[in-house]
């Protein structure tokens, strides 16, 4: 569904509403939170619904948006699409270290049991194995944070974009 700015978004029916921003960030409470807010006058107010529906999410809330995502350097997830250009620099890194991050996201998986979440866009591969390496150091209850953190990252950059118009 093609979302020509805000306008647009605010028009659209209650439930593909909900459908639109739960392709942003994979969490149904969230989506009908941020929906049923509507009409906002710019993409300033969806960020903020989006940060005030983020605060009353669960572990369990976040956990489920972060399994909609593919692993780093990986397709699929629930925008494959929209994954794939945001990790377009990361492409471009070398096979070696391409592999090493496959290979990181494994044990990451293992210690954390979720995948890896990394506002990719821009980043080079090699900056993103660092950042994945970094961050195994973490504790569980640290890592969930900052992979939260780094969600609502991707998610803001998306609403961006989609509702500039």
């Amino acid at each position: 569904m093609l979302i020509d700015g805000i306008a647009s978004f605010n028009a659209l029916p209650s439930e593909a509403a909900e459908e639109w921003l739960y392709r942003c960030f994979a969490n149904r409470t969230w989506a009908t939170q941020v929906a049923a807010r509507r009409p906002y006058k710019d993409v300033g107010e969806v960020v903020a619904a989006a940060e005030s529906a983020w605060s009353g999410l669960t572990a369990d809330d976040w956990l489920e948006a972060f399994a909609a995502h593919p692993r780093i350097g990986e397709k699929g997830g629930h925008a494959p699409a929209t994954s794939e250009r945001e990790q377009r620099k990361l492409a471009q890194g070398s096979g070696v270290t391409l592999n090493a991050i496959a290979a990181e996201n494994r044990e990451y998986e293992r210690q954390f049991g979720h995948v890896f979440l990394i506002a990719a866009s821009g980043r080079t591969a090699e900056e993103i194995l660092g950042e994945l390496r970094r961050r195994r150091g973490n504790d569980a209850a640290t890592e969930l944070q900052v992979a939260a953190a780094e969600q609502r990252k991707i998610t803001r950059l998306r609403l961006e974009a989609l509702l500039k118009g």
